[in-house]
């Protein structure tokens, strides 16, 4: 559905006490699971109070609209500070609509995206890592965006790109990055690969650096990238690891991370905006996986990635001062885990459970989780 389309009618303001969350609609699986955790994120069964405002970002209609419903959708997200996002197809071809992240992220101020793979009750992680990891990459710049073109040169074709990184972000991500890590009693890990690099990426571990300054406390162990990946699964992962990253570096460790847990789908992606302080400003919360086709309308698909998308919406929305989201964050977080502990899972973790059964399993847990405790 279109939903509001801010065509110039004045909207009614929302209670104060409502959390406003704009809903960016995707494609092919990705809606479906999105329409999964909306179940979850019901006031009913929160009992947070919450206005929806809906933009349809499926291809359809980013093609249909030349990307003005994302723009419209950007400018919402940035106003409400909350954003909930399903999977979207991003087509091939320059001449293209392209990926909606880059205009939501930007509209945003966003500069840091992080995703947290941990250990899934009942599935056996890969290679013996039980710790979190966490990795902290760049939301905008280096090779997303970058311009690029070819040249003949000597009879062969060469191909050019220009990125760009910004010290701003570097410093963002790296103060995030020990935020977080002396949040979860946690050491920061890893690094671009500066010795190459020393110029570009080295921006990133001269931020890395002086964070490790600021942060004495934290334990640091600064590693080229690619001995970073080797060591994920060498027994690096003795801590829980909070891992500084370029954009692209971290788009593919991330994919690493998440299987070594049993699933891409076991995790959720956050976008956070900052304000001078590097206080979370404004949320996007997402899955990190795409729009899986091949599942689309089997109801096979792993929504936990979404579902604990709307578990880390609720948890910043609790810090961000609106009463009982930080206690319906942490049922929906505790029954997710739970549900897979107690074997319900979907066929990606070896479980027999359908999407929406999986879905119902938690929306159980949590209303008896916030049931209890308003009792006690």
């Amino acid at each position: 559905m279109a939903g509001n389309d801010r065509s110039g009618e004045e909207q009614p303001a929302p209670s104060p006490a409502e959390l406003r969350v704009i809903v960016l609609e995707g494609d092919e699986t990705g809606q479906e699971l999105l329409e999964q955790a909306l179940r979850v994120l019901d006031p009913a069964v929160t009992k947070v109070p919450i206005e929806r405002e809906h933009y349809d970002l499926s291809l359809e209609n980013r093609r249909r609209t030349n990307n003005e419903v994302v723009t419209a959708a950007a400018e919402a997200m940035a106003e409400s500070r909350f954003g909930l996002k399903a999977a979207t197809i991003t087509p091939e071809g320059a001449d293209d609509v392209g990926s909606p992240n880059r205009i939501l992220r930007e509209a945003i101020d966003g500069k840091v995206i992080i995703r947290t793979g941990r250990r899934i009750p009942g599935v056996t992680p890969v290679a013996g890592v039980h710790y979190p990891i966490a990795v902290v990459r760049m939301a905008v710049g280096d090779a997303y965006g970058a311009r690029q073109w070819r040249e003949e040169e000597d009879g062969d074709e060469v191909a050019f790109r220009t990125e760009r990184i910004s010290r701003s972000v570097c410093r963002a991500v790296s103060e995030y990055s020990f935020r977080t890590a002396q949040r979860i009693h946690g050491r920061v890990y890893g690094g671009p690969k500066w010795t190459v690099s020393p110029v570009y990426e080295g921006l990133l571990k001269e931020e890395m650096d002086a964070a490790s300054d600021r942060y004495p406390e934290v334990p640091y162990s600064p590693v080229l990238i690619d001995a970073t990946y080797a060591g994920l699964i060498s027994g690096a992962a003795d801590a829980p690891l909070v891992i500084p990253a370029l954009n692209r570096d971290g788009d593919c460790l991330s994919d690493l991370v998440m299987p070594l847990f049993g699933s891409i789908a076991g995790a959720e992606s956050v976008l956070l905006a900052f304000d001078e302080e590097f206080e979370p400003r404004a949320v996007m919360a997402e899955a990190p996986h795409g729009t899986a086709p091949a599942l689309l309308g089997k109801d096979i698909a792993n929504p936990m990635a979404m579902i604990l998308a709307v578990a880390a919406l609720l948890h910043y929305a609790g810090e961000l001062g609106h009463e009982g989201a930080d206690t319906a964050s942490r049922a929906v977080y505790e029954s997710v885990l739970e549900a897979t502990a107690t074997g319900v899972r979907t066929p990606d973790l070896g479980g027999h459970a359908s999407t929406s059964e999986f879905t119902s399993e938690v929306i159980g847990r949590v209303r008896t989780k916030i049931d209890i405790w308003a009792s006690l």
